[in-house]
């Protein structure tokens, strides 16, 4: 067998979630006259959704305009008096804090009169709306939409505390290769029907305890999404992106063999004879298992004919010719998959 560096395979079962979810309430009472926007559609932020009938608020924002302007023109002349020494300063001190009252209340009630057009405050895609025209608006206890952002989209997935303790391990090891001067792992992600969504995304969160009730941790990557592919509630499979594993041997498939004590191998000796040897098979990967322990550099693994041999018998090694399970798509993320250098095929000796 000849080692080599082969990409790790981590995943994960992931599920979408919108990058950013807003509830769209009214910070007013009344009855919706109009919703503008149609459910389920793109918005842009700004963008008006419902408008709640504001004939009060219009009215108690003109009255407060009234009053502010009779103020302005009070303070005004009597500050002209004061300088003509003809009212006291009481009188001015007095009309400039009418003037602030006023002033005040046409702040208010300008916003309670804008707060009748309920704007989308982020970009995204609204929702269903959940009062009908028609309906009163109690307050900001009625919901009445959502508008989620799905470009870019996450995706939240929760590894397990022993495999993220195992990854530590073998990175502390040398076990395992992160990719050089890269901040943040890359992830891909597999759709329900087995496809590969187009982008790949990057790792931009970990919680910072493992949930004690799952004893996992929860991790989070985000996506570009500009066609809405994803969408939230989506469950999907996540697989770490460039993550290498030196020194790595792989075997064929069918050259593991499974036993009452675990997997094993057939190995064929300096003399010629066929052993049993056993073997922790870890991962799997292109038709090839990734050996873990049990084998070393220089091993001759018995790929075909596996069934005709027995512990102890002598055999005629044949060169294994791998082309059939050399296949492109094995080596993924750039890495080179560890082709067995002497898997063999074996004819029993006479």
């Amino acid at each position: 067998m000849v080692p080599d560096t082969v990409a790790a395979r981590y995943e994960y079962v992931g599920q979408a979630a919108a990058s950013r979810s807003v509830e769209v309430r009214s910070q007013v009472t009344g009855v919706i006259l109009a919703r503008p926007y149609a459910e389920g559609t793109d918005v842009a932020k700004g963008t008006l959704l419902f408008r709640i009938d504001p004939t009060t608020y219009e009215a108690a924002y003109r009255s407060a305009q009234a009053r502010l302007a009779n103020a302005d023109r009070n303070l005004a002349r009597l500050k002209s008096l004061l300088a003509l020494r003809a009212v006291a300063q009481k009188d001015v001190d007095d009309a400039q804090q009418a003037f602030d009252q006023a002033r005040a209340a046409a702040d208010e009630t300008r916003k309670d009169y804008e707060d009748t057009f309920v704007r989308a405050e982020i970009s995204g895609r609204a929702g269903r709306a959940q009062l009908e025209l028609g309906a009163r608006v109690t307050g900001s206890a009625d919901l009445l939409t959502t508008v989620e952002q799905v470009d870019p989209i996450y995706v939240n997935f929760s590894p397990s505390d022993e495999d993220m303790l195992a990854l530590g391990r073998d990175i502390a090891d040398g076990r395992l290769l992160l990719p050089p001067g890269q901040h943040a792992l890359a992830v891909q992600v597999t759709l329900a029907d087995g496809s590969l969504f187009a982008a790949t995304g990057q790792l931009n969160f970990a919680d910072l305890a493992v949930q004690p009730a799952t004893g996992t941790l929860q991790l989070r990557a985000q996506l570009s999404n500009p066609h809405h592919v994803l969408l939230p509630g989506q469950f999907v499979r996540v697989r770490l992106l460039g993550l290498k594993r030196p020194r790595a041997i792989l075997v064929p498939q069918r050259a593991v063999q499974q036993g009452l004590s675990g997997s094993f191998v057939y190995v064929v000796s300096d003399s010629g004879r066929v052993a049993a040897r056993d073997v922790v098979a870890t991962s799997w990967d292109g038709g090839s298992w990734l050996i873990e322990q049990g084998l070393q550099a220089g091993d001759r693994v018995v790929v075909d004919g596996v069934q005709k041999v027995t512990p102890g018998q002598p055999a005629k090694p044949v060169a294994y010719n791998p082309a059939a399970d050399s296949a492109g798509a094995d080596a993924r993320d750039g890495a080179s998959i560890a082709r067995p250098a002497a898997p063999l095929r074996i004819r029993s000796r006479p």
